[in-house]
C-alpha cells in the first residue's frame, strides 16, 4: 500500500490509499491499520511543516538569529517515523541552534505531542519493556525501549518543575461539596542506592452532604529523609482547595502515627482516626477478652465486638466507655498468658491516644468520611502499582518523573489540562 495525496489547499490535504481486503478479517483489520499509519505519516509530514519559516531571519529577545538553511530530521508521531526539512537558525557568533517548527509544533524531544502523550500515558502505567510490546501489537508503532524511557522521563521531569506554577482547575461538582478529607500515608519502594525506603502519598478528597466522594486529588513524592519535599508539595496543594472552599470543613484522616497527626492539625479542622484502624484494635482485645474455643465463645466474641463497634461509630462518647470497660476487664482479670496481657494493654494505650480523634457518631451525624481508605489505595494505585513491579529497582529522578505522570493521570481533569498547557506553552529543551 501507498498512501498519496490526491488534493491539498492551505487549510486542507487529501489523502488517497488503497486497502487490499482479501484474507481473513483479522489479515483486513492489519492491513487496515498499516494503510491508517501511511495517511497519518503523511498529513503529520504536511503539517509539521506548516510549523516552519520561509527561511528569512528571525529575533528572539535581543538575538537575531539567521537561518543555516533547510535540514532534515526525522520525528516520531503516532504512525511511524516521519522525515522533514526545517530550517535551522544560529546568531552569526554561532553557539546554539534553534529551530522554529520543533518550538511552535511543541515538540517533545523529537517527537509530535501526541505521541509523546500517548508514550508517557503507557511508561506511568509499565515498564518500558510493556510499552514497547503495547505499541508494536496495538498500533503496529516499534520503537526502542530507551526512547520510551527518555520520553516518559522529560515528560515527567516537567511535570515536576510545572507543579508549583501550574494551578489546576478543579472540576464543576454537580453537587455541593460539603465536607473535604486531607490524608498521608507512606509505603516502602526499592531505590538502586539506598534500598527500600518510604515514599509518600496524600489525598485530598472532597465529598457531598451525603457523604458521597466526588472527587480526589493524588499526591506522591519518592523516599526522603525528613519528607520537607513533600510536605511542602501537598501543603501547596492543600492551600490551592482552601482557596476555592474556604468555608467547608477539613477533616485529618489517618492511621494513627503520631507525625501524621503534627502535620494535619495544622491544616484542618478535625483529626479523625482511620474508623477500620481503631477496629483492628478493639478485635484484637475481643480476642483476650473473650478466649476459648468453641461456637459459644465465638458467638460470644462477635456479638460483643459488633456491639462495640456500632457504638463507638454511632454513640456518643463510646470511646470513654470502651476504655472503661477494658481497664475493669485488666483489673479484675487475672491475665496468665503474657502475650494477651500485652494485647490488652497495647489496645488500651492505643485508644487512649487516640480517644480525642475517635468522636465517629459526630461525623457520621454529618456524613463526614471516617476511613482513611482513599489514601491507604492511593499508596497502592499511586506508588505499588508501578514502582513496585517484580525486579523494578529505582533511582530517584526516574521515579519522581512516573510519579508526577501517575498523579496527573489518576486525578480527574490534569491529565487532559497538563498537555492543553505544554499545547500553549510547550516543553522547553532545555529540560531535554
Amino acid at each position: 500500500m501507498t498512501a498519496q495525496v490526491t488534493r491539498q489547499s492551505k487549510d486542507s490535504i487529501t489523502i488517497e490509499v488503497t486497502v487490499p481486503l482479501g484474507g481473513s478479517m483479522l489479515e483486513a483489520e492489519e492491513a487496515i491499520q498499516d494503510g491508517l499509519n501511511e495517511v497519518g505519516l503523511l498529513a503529520t509530514g504536511e503539517k509539521l511543516k506548516w510549523f516552519d519559516t520561509d527561511g528569512s531571519p528571525i529575533q528572539l529577545g535581543s538575538v537575531r538569529m539567521t537561518s543555516k538553511g533547510q535540514f532534515s530530521q526525522d520525528y516520531e508521531t503516532p504512525y511511524g517515523i516521519v522525515a522533514v526539512p526545517r530550517h535551522v537558525y544560529q546568531t552569526s557568533e554561532g553557539g546554539k541552534t534553534f529551530c522554529p517548527l520543533e518550538e511552535n509544533a511543541r515538540m517533545v524531544l523529537n517527537a509530535t505531542p501526541r505521541f509523546a502523550k500517548v508514550v508517557s500515558y503507557k511508561y506511568a502505567e509499565a515498564g518500558a519493556d510493556a510499552v514497547v510490546d503495547d505499541l508494536r501489537e496495538c498500533h503496529h508503532r516499534k520503537i526502542s525501549k530507551r526512547y520510551v524511557k527518555s520520553l516518559g522521563d522529560i515528560v515527567g521531569t516537567y511535570a515536576v518543575a510545572k507543579e508549583e506554577t501550574w494551578n489546576y482547575a478543579l472540576p464543576e461538582f454537580e453537587r455541593p461539596c460539603a465536607s473535604i478529607a486531607i490524608g498521608v500515608d507512606g509505603t516502602c519502594m526499592l531505590l538502586q542506592e539506598d534500598g527500600w525506603r518510604l515514599a509518600m502519598t496524600g489525598t485530598i478528597a472532597f465529598y457531598d452532604a451525603q457523604g458521597e466522594r466526588l472527587h480526589t486529588i493524588y499526591t506522591g513524592a519518592t523516599p526522603e529523609y525528613g519528607k520537607e519535599k513533600f510536605h511542602t508539595k501537598f501543603c501547596r496543594e492543600v492551600e490551592r482547595v482552601k482557596e476555592a472552599y474556604p468555608n467547608v470543613p477539613y477533616i485529618g484522616l489517618g492511621d494513627g502515627a503520631a507525625d501524621n497527626w503534627s502535620y494535619l492539625k495544622p491544616m484542618t479542622d478535625q483529626q479523625t482516626l482511620d474508623f477500620y484502624h481503631a477496629s483492628e484494635y478493639v478485635g484484637k482485645a475481643a480476642v483476650v477478652m473473650f478466649k476459648g474455643k468453641g461456637a459459644k465463645k465465638k458467638e460470644e466474641r462477635e456479638a460483643w465486638l459488633g456491639d462495640q463497634l456500632h457504638q463507638l461509630k454511632h454513640k456518643r462518647g463510646a470511646a470513654s466507655r470502651l476504655l472503661s470497660l477494658l481497664d475493669d476487664f485488666v483489673s479484675t482479670t487475672l491475665l496468665k498468658n503474657a502475650e494477651d496481657a500485652k494485647t490488652i494493654m497495647a489496645t488500651i494505650t492505643y485508644l487512649q491516644n487516640q480517644k480525642g480523634r475517635m468522636n465517629y457518631a459526630y461525623s457520621v451525624e454529618r456524613n463526614w468520611p471516617i476511613g482513611s481508605g482513599v489514601t491507604e489505595a492511593a499508596c497502592k494505585t499511586l506508588i505499588k502499582h508501578r514502582l513496585c513491579k517484580s525486579g523494578s529497582r529505582w533511582k530517584d529522578e526516574g521515579a519522581l518523573a512516573v510519579l508526577s505522570i501517575r498523579g496527573l493521570r489518576l486525578t480527574p481533569g490534569r491529565w487532559e489540562e497538563f498537555w492543553r498547557n505544554i499545547d500553549q506553552y510547550g516543553c522547553p529543551k532545555l529540560l531535554a
